[in-house]
């Protein structure tokens, strides 16, 4: 299974994922609804009630990293894998106008998505770029804050994103994510599976893995808080639409696999930011 495979099989999911939310009246990760849906019950009501439908129906991921960034007025914040823009669009909220939320997709169905979110709310300090998580088209020390949603998982060169990331943030800047991560053994068949790559299962990074990773491209401050483990059920209600055999699959990664908010931070001082404080602007006064 080769790198471009696994891109390949990614891009034309999440495409049709695009595709299918418009005009629809429901979606989640999965094409399900209901509480047991890792993309449900992520925002509170009024992060989304004033956004445009399409933006929350089609939000994919597994955690909030909007709320985990503190984001600070005037900061630029980017979103790597941004989807149809939920998290975009809310960090352009809480950035101001003087600050920008950039949001990265290599899709364009996602892209043109995302675009017709953002006339929608009117967000006037929001960019969309195509490009890949694996080479961020922006340069070197030119964002504050880094978010992603569920999407570093289905990277086949980890590495490079997180090297990447690094590269793009200021000195003192923020890495501040939520992902899939793994606890334990995975059988190799599951990882070899580029269909479970695509449902955020194969790809995912064993968590002492990924702080080992986030400390080789330069981070420092690195941590990883579960937010939920997911049992079997779970495992069957995201894998059914992966086209798999959910019951030879689930016993495999039935509590092995879970939702985590990953934290770092590129060494510096962050801009507005006191020497020795490593919160957000908004509470250094």
């Amino acid at each position: 299974m080769s790198e471009a495979d696994i891109k390949e099989v990614v891009r034309e999911r999440y495409a049709e994922i695009a595709r299918s939310v418009q005009g629809s009246s429901s979606c989640c990760y999965d094409g399900k609804v209901g509480s047991r849906c890792i993309s449900a019950n992520l925002y509170a009501d009024d992060e989304t009630g004033s956004l445009p439908q399409d933006a929350v129906l089609a939000s994919l991921g597994c955690g909030n990293p909007t709320a985990l960034a503190e984001l600070g007025e005037g900061e630029r914040v980017l979103d790597l894998g941004s989807g149809g823009g939920i998290d975009v669009l809310l960090s352009a909220r809480r950035v101001g106008p003087s600050g920008k939320a950039y949001g990265l997709d290599m899709t364009d169905d996602m892209l043109a998505l995302a675009r017709e979110n953002q006339r929608k709310a009117g967000a006037e300090n929001v960019e969309f770029l195509k490009g890949e998580i694996e080479e961020i088209p922006l340069p070197d020390n030119s964002v504050d804050v880094i978010i992603s949603n569920c999407v570093i998982n289905l990277s086949a060169d980890k590495d490079k994103v997180l090297r990447e990331a690094f590269r793009v943030l200021k000195p003192g800047g923020r890495f501040a994510v939520s992902d899939v991560v793994t606890r334990g053994a995975i059988p190799e068949r599951v990882r070899r599976d580029v269909l479970l790559w695509a449902g955020c299962i194969a790809g995912a990074l064993d968590e002492n893995d990924y702080r080992m990773r986030l400390a080789a491209a330069g981070f420092e401050a690195i941590g990883i808080e579960p937010t939920r483990v997911y049992d079997v059920e779970d495992a069957r209600d995201f894998l059914t639409s992966q086209s798999v055999d959910v019951d030879a699959i689930a016993a495999d990664v039935g509590d092995k696999f879970m939702s985590a908010f990953v934290r770092a931070k590129k060494p510096g001082v962050a801009p507005n930011t006191k020497a020795g404080s490593s919160c957000a602007p908004t509470c250094c006064q």
